[in-house]
């Protein structure tokens, strides 16, 4: 057992060290780090059918690698009609073969390969039979007054529960008391027990199956969804996949599970048991409180969060660090999405290498020319504090990466531009998120006509979509990002206790899945989320914390440590809570005793749960008398204990600047920020998501040389810092990284700022206009006197036309004496490549459209060509409008984004093309 363990522990400590050398930038002199393919964006590759063939997979996989993919992350789902000879059976012996050439090939071409464990969603297949499905608490009454019998037998009464097991039977009666039925019940389901005196209502328990199967299922992948909080059950799945990869390692990076959407699943066959060994009282006994429709009583309450704390604790033994360990033993890692699932999402997203985070739907930024129709949003705004939930975890776990599924339901299909991309990416990133996966690509035969095969809630991040010759833009924008993102360790100070007992002690409901859909109950009304959006705003950088991680932490030189591999932070923050466990509060007070600085938004004022509840409620006291506070001025106690400090204060932050916690003052002026540690510096991360151009001076916490790097267009240059405040230009929509570093002496030449406008050059001579590529036909050439959507030229097929167009010009220079020149598209439908003189520029692929050009141009004449893509859109409204069939799926078929089935027939023509008007700026 020991060789077991110490064999166990061996493989994490290898795999952890692959992970974190794969991730381990290489400088270059530019100071950009060498981007690997860990730090490009991967994308969710749908295997629709499992239709897929060796040919098809080497062409589609070498379009992604050039169009700067780092990685696919395969998914099975349902398949196109039509094609079910081609389909293969998930995990057969072909599907495999097929597996082990996309692995092959993909690592020829420096492309990762991640794995749903499964197909659909949530975990299921035809290995999980009835007995390991998951599972429901079925419940019913029955009535005896004294001296009767139950004439009925007591067995399930709902249908198609062949499976149903009574698990117990317990009468109340009129005065209080509670009996244990269960032994009386007899083979045949009779009751042999009769009540001396009074009325009695009696509950009867059963283990019952949702009968939910998996979702979107690929052909071999369908079959009942697994009982996750069953140990068994999860050991029957996995061993499915250990058959067909004979307990040997695929080549797979990570295996990956979805969002818990397991519905209904609110019990396990051993729940009462677990129950009964974690909480210490018979849960049997109190299944009239746990069914009751009571949404205010608090023993009910009570007894609710303790068996959401017993459903927690299953799902996080039973499956997620059980489905982790089985990875590990494939020399793999897991990337998991734990929002939705009825645990601590904390310790959920913990429990696994990777956690993932997810965003559904659009935010609103108020960029300037950034379109946001009304028509095309879907759900809520994605929360940003949602999202640190997962790089919380990754943080304070020490691990180097935190994903996303990115960008579904963005926008409706066939409408989403690069600039509606960047400000979405970004704000994960500002988040903690460094690992970005689109959601997504289809894979598509391609003898398929356009647009081909495509799944119903994506962005068509493929290279049917007529955006995607241009797609390296976003893709080097991410990777850049992503590379600096994933270096060095997060630099957060601050540690937010999380009061999960606050969440699940309600009355209402039965277990309570955490979802990102939900965040407007469970989150936004809390007094954590309040003080953590405030924080933010102003300028502080924190992760948040769980009990459990409390528990295993540890004080060195002052600093709070999580995990020997993460950064440590300042002080813990204790948001105003109403309950929290003596063990916790008690480690709180071990951590301060032992150097820590501690700050409590308020004093606890109960426990959790329903057993022993008046000892610990005496025990909460006695703790809570141990806290002598003595007023230090403006609001604030202090309580000194040991070699460290506790703080009572409504106004947390005037407790940090009482203690030395700095906040960055940058967001004063509207940017928003993340930092990174290095060994000699930091990093900064800032974006400009207001409405307005930022040029400002501002104060960093950390001193040292200044290094400018646009992630967008890799430059670089010292910063001007005078009065130890640096100064940026943003333009609304823009972003860079300062690179702060206290041993600086880079020979790098000095950041360009563009101050005084020498002049301003319209390019006002014609246009020809050449279509390349795209359909359904090529339109006829054009000459332009005035740039215009190509949609409102006299060229018939330009209405329906989806693809390239190529721009061309000239101008005139008089002479070239400016410090920099800038190039402005203005208005582009929706992303263009620049070459001037012949030199290719960039791509300029979101607001604002614009570059530096001076280094491009010449006294003179010039000559200037702008290649355009625009959407998807117009192409597919005809295509409705002429009834062209082109999806034709199983299952769901396609939806529009608001799950109606899409038509695009009805939809205004979008404007296309470059519109300008295009100048070029002289700054000195």
């Amino acid at each position: 057992m020991r060789l077991q363990r110490f064999c166990s522990v061996l493989l994490l400590s290898t795999l952890t060290f692959s992970l974190a050398k794969a991730q381990k930038p290489v400088k270059k002199s530019d100071s950009w780090p060498a981007i690997e393919k860990q730090m490009k964006p991967w994308t969710r590759w749908w295997w629709m059918g499992n239709a897929v063939d060796e040919q098809d997979l080497n062409a589609v996989l070498k379009k992604y690698a050039d169009a700067g993919l780092g990685g696919v992350e395969i998914t099975p789902i349902y398949g196109a009609k039509g094609f079910e000879k081609q389909y293969l059976q998930f995990l057969s012996p072909e599907w495999m073969n097929i597996l082990h050439y996309t692995v092959n090939k993909a690592n020829t071409l420096g492309l990762g390969v991640d794995m749903n464990t499964g197909t659909g969603w949530p975990f299921g297949g035809p290995q999980i039979k009835p007995e390991n499905a998951a599972t429901k608490l079925i419940t019913q009454q029955y009535t005896l007054k004294a001296g009767e019998k139950l004439t009925e037998a007591i067995k399930i009464k709902e249908a198609k529960q062949d499976f149903a097991q009574l698990q117990a039977l317990t009468a109340y009666g009129t005065n209080g008391e509670v009996l244990d039925l269960f032994s009386k019940v007899q083979a045949d389901g009779s009751l042999n027990w009769s009540p001396h005196h009074g009325s009695w209502d009696i509950y009867a328990a059963f283990a019952g199956k949702t009968r939910q199967m998996v979702k979107r299922a690929a052909p071999g992948g369908e079959g009942f969804t697994l009982d996750h909080l069953d140990k068994n059950a999860v050991d029957v799945y996995l061993k499915r996949f250990s058959d067909a990869f004979g307990s040997k390692p695929q080549g797979i990076r990570s295996f990956f599970n979805d969002s818990y959407e397991v519905y209904g699943a609110t019990w396990t066959p051993t729940f009462f048991q677990e129950f009964k060994r974690n909480r210490g009282y018979d849960l049997a006994a109190h299944i009239r409180d746990l069914t009751s429709k009571d949404s205010t009583g608090e023993n009910i309450a009570r007894l609710k969060s303790d068996y959401r704390e017993t459903m927690d604790e299953l799902l996080l033994h039973n499956f997620t660090q059980n489905w982790t360990n089985w990875a590990h033993h494939l020399n793999a890692v897991t990337k998991n999405q734990s929002h939705g699932s009825p645990g601590n999402l904390l310790d959920l997203y913990g429990a696994v290498d990777i956690p993932e985070t997810e965003t559904f739907g659009s935010s609103y930024f108020p960029i300037p020319g950034l379109r946001r129709d009304a028509g095309d949003i879907r759900n809520v705004d994605p929360d940003p504090i949602m999202s640190k939930f997962a790089s919380s975890a990754a943080h304070t776990g020490g691990k180097k990466l935190a994903s996303s599924e990115t960008f579904t339901w963005l926008t409706e299909h066939f409408k989403t531009s690069f600039s509606q991309c960047k400000p979405e990416a970004e704000q994960l990133f500002l988040a903690g998120i460094n690992h970005i996966f689109y959601h997504g690509t289809t894979n598509s035969p391609t003898n398929v006509p356009w647009p081909g095969w495509l799944f119903y809630a994506s962005v068509e991040m493929n290279p049917n979509n007529s955006l995607w010759p241009q797609a390296q833009g976003l893709n080097n924008y991410i990777a850049r990002c992503q590379s600096i993102l994933q270096s060095g360790k997060p630099d957060n100070e601050l540690l937010i206790y999380w009061p999960i007992y606050d969440v699940w002690n309600k009355a209402k409901g039965l277990d309570m899945p955490l979802k990102v859909h939900d965040v407007d109950d469970w989150l936004h009304p809390t007094a954590f989320y309040k003080l953590s959006k405030e924080l933010s705003e102003s300028g502080y950088s924190f992760d948040f914390a769980s009990d459990r991680l409390l528990k295993q932490s540890s004080v060195s030189k002052a600093l709070l440590s999580t995990n020997a591999a993460a950064a440590p932070y300042q002080v813990l923050i204790v948001p105003q809570c109403e309950m929290i466990s003596p063990e916790t509060l008690d480690q709180m007070i071990k951590l301060a005793s032992n150097g820590a600085k501690v700050i409590f938004q308020a004093l606890p004022r109960d426990v959790p749960g329903l057993n022993n509840l008046e000892a610990r409620r005496a025990q909460l006291k006695a703790t809570l008398a141990k806290f002598i506070f003595t007023d230090s001025g403006d609001g604030i106690k202090q309580f000194k204990i040991g070699t460290g400090l506790i703080l009572l204060a409504d106004d947390v932050q005037k407790a940090l600047n009482s203690i030395g916690i700095n906040r960055e003052t940058l967001t004063d002026t509207g940017l928003q920020f993340i930092r990174r540690k290095t060994n000699t510096g930091k990093y900064y991360y800032l974006v400009n998501h207001t409405a307005k151009d930022i040029d400002t001076r501002l104060s960093l916490n950390e001193s040292g040389q200044v290094l400018i790097m646009d992630p967008q267009s890799s430059a670089v240059g010292v910063a001007a810092v005078h009065d130890k405040k640096v100064r940026v230009q943003l333009k609304s929509g823009e972003s860079l990284f300062l690179k702060v570093d206290q041993d600086g002496t880079a020979k790098t030449p000095s950041w360009v700022y563009l101050n005084k406008v020498a002049n301003l050059i319209n390019l006002n001579q014609p246009w020809n206009l050449h279509f390349t590529e795209g359909g359904p036909a090529l339109p006829s050439d054009q000459k332009l006197d005035k740039l215009v959507s190509w949609t409102t030229l006299n060229d018939p097929k330009l209405q329906a036309f989806s693809g390239t167009g190529v721009y061309t010009s000239s101008f005139n220079l008089s002479s070239k004496t400016a410090k920099e020149y800038v190039l402005n598209l203005n208005q582009v439908d929706e992303s263009a490549r620049v070459w001037i003189n012949g030199q290719e520029v960039s791509i300029l692929w979101s607001i604002p459209f614009q570059a530096r050009v001076g280094k491009y141009l010449k006294a003179g004449h010039n000559t200037i060509k702008i290649e355009v893509v625009n959407l998807m859109a117009n192409r597919i409204r005809d295509m409705d409008i002429k009834k062209i069939q082109w999806r034709n799926y199983h299952e769901i078929n396609f939806v529009n984004i608001n799950y109606k089935d899409f038509d695009a027939s009805g939809w205004n023509v979008m404007p296309s093309g470059l519109i300008g008007p295009v100048s070029i700026t002289a700054f000195n």
